[in-house]
């Protein structure tokens, strides 16, 4: 799921495209925050939070959230209560088939660990099961016709069809079996102390000696972390016990059984909810803010109002001009498409430095994704090339995007040039004058932002007017 601030975020976004009255006005806020200091991302929090002034959209938020993890607290607790009545009803008897009542422990819990386990393998992609979101979906747990609770609760419907969510649902999973195995422990733990048990084995199939050797092999993980087990003569006195048995050996197989429930019921069990609880948080939910509805405000952001009569402007800064060197060229598209094939060539066709007057040039394709960087710093740490990296108007210089140009650059053994791609749209005639204007605009401000970012770490820019 999204954190709660980027929840807030996002129903402030639902909200105010369907005009929405805030309990304070989103323009004024924008308009305050634009001459504050703060990443995007922190200033869009910012700006949520001041819209909902008066905490009533948190508040929504905050009641459907509580309300999902009530469910599962209540759950948690049900089935730790089932699980130590389970137990205390199995050790009515004082004398015990040890193995009888180990598979009533683990068999069960063993089959279904080890179901999850391969069906996480097969099915790695896999979505979240309808019935997980409609089990928990907040239009059940949460009343109201009015704007903000509907908003709120299309908010969480679609973060419950996330594919990240099918991790959430095997945390909540294994909770529930952590809570059942943590009932039975207690239940041992209490009858340990309260009573005297003698424990038996018997089989009809096995020999006695594969079931001592059973037991012994059993033992061995217990045994490591200090749980008593079992010898080869206590294990042979158990066979068909029927009355009190030596204390001593009833302790051990005791030790045996607890940590049986503690080695291969617990603490398995503890691993896969640790790793779906990691993946989890690697699988979250991010704000998007490419939308456009953030855009706009991230743009108005970034324009300066002044007075002119007072105030003289900087020069903006500008990024170095590219030098092409005399090397194999390696030339890549980061994040988005270009609006041609051959890209590269609309920039530099008819300057000294076209690039159809050098060596070989390797088209690396679009980088986008980790698999992609990787598979480019690989390629640039083995081959000595210049890269010639071309970046669409739409992209946005954020940290994410500018983090992977310093990692190019740094790979890049004879260094790194960037030409920036204009949008082909506004040329197109389907526009009328207005938006024709404002996509101008947008791409004139989005320039000058690439010049700010590419002056400051000296990276050349391919002069496309030359």
């Amino acid at each position: 799921m999204l954190s709660p601030q980027d929840q807030l975020t996002e129903l402030v976004r639902a909200l105010e495209t369907d005009q929405h009255v805030f309990a304070t006005d989103p323009l004024l806020i924008t308009e305050k925050l634009q001459g504050e200091d703060g990443t995007p991302i922190q200033k869009l929090h910012r700006r949520a939070s001041r819209i909902d002034s008066n905490g009533a959209l948190a508040r929504v938020l905050g009641k459907i959230d509580g309300r999902i993890k009530g469910i599962m607290i209540v759950m948690s607790v049900v089935w730790c209560i089932s699980g130590f009545l389970g137990l205390f009803t199995l050790l009515q008897s004082n004398v015990v088939n040890f193995f009888y009542v180990l598979v009533c422990l683990l068999g069960f819990h063993t089959i279904m660990l080890g179901g999850w386990l391969v069906m996480t393998l097969i099915n790695r992609d896999q979505q979240s099961p309808s019935w997980f979101a409609s089990f928990v979906s907040p239009s059940y747990l949460i009343r109201g016709k009015d704007d903000v609770t509907k908003a709120a609760v299309d908010l969480y419907e679609r973060q419950l069809q996330h594919s990240g969510m099918r991790w959430y649902l095997g945390r909540f999973s294994h909770q529930l079996w952590l809570a059942t195995l943590t009932g039975m422990l207690l239940a041992i733990i209490f009858l340990l102390v309260v009573r005297q048990y003698s424990f038996s084995w018997e089989s009809t199939l096995l020999s006695d000696q594969a079931l001592v050797s059973l037991t012994q092999v059993l033992g061995w993980l217990p045994s490591m972390v200090g749980f008593g087990v079992p010898d080869s003569t206590a294990i042979a006195q158990s066979r068909l016990v029927t009355e009190a048995m030596p204390l001593s050996v009833a302790r051990q197989w005791a030790g045996l059984l607890v940590g049986s429930l503690l080695m291969y019921g617990i603490v398995p069990r503890a691993i896969a909810w640790a790793f779906c609880a990691l993946m989890f948080r690697r699988k979250k939910m991010r704000l998007d803010i490419k939308q456009p509805y953030y855009q706009k405000i991230l743009n108005f952001w970034q324009r300066h109002v002044v007075d002119a009569d007072d105030f003289t402007e900087a020069p903006a800064p500008i990024a170095p001009k590219a030098t092409v060197s005399a090397g194999k060229k390696l030339v890549a598209l980061l994040e988005y498409p270009a609006d041609q094939d051959k890209w590269w060539q609309s920039g530099l066709d008819g300057s000294s430095h076209s690039l159809e007057k050098l060596s070989e040039i390797e088209n690396f394709g679009i980088v986008d994704d980790r698999d992609d960087m990787a598979r480019l710093k690989n390629y640039l740490d083995a081959h000595p090339v210049q890269v010639l990296l071309g970046i669409h108007s739409k992209a946005l210089p954020d940290r994410g995007t500018l983090r992977k140009l310093d990692q190019i650059a740094a790979h890049a053994k004879d260094g790194l040039i960037v030409q920036l791609l204009g949008d082909n749209s506004v040329s197109t005639g389907l526009t009328d004058a207005r938006t024709d204007d404002e996509l101008l605009d947008k791409q004139a401000v989005r320039y000058q932002q690439w010049q700010t970012a590419l002056s400051a770490r000296k990276i050349g820019l391919v002069d496309i007017d030359a």
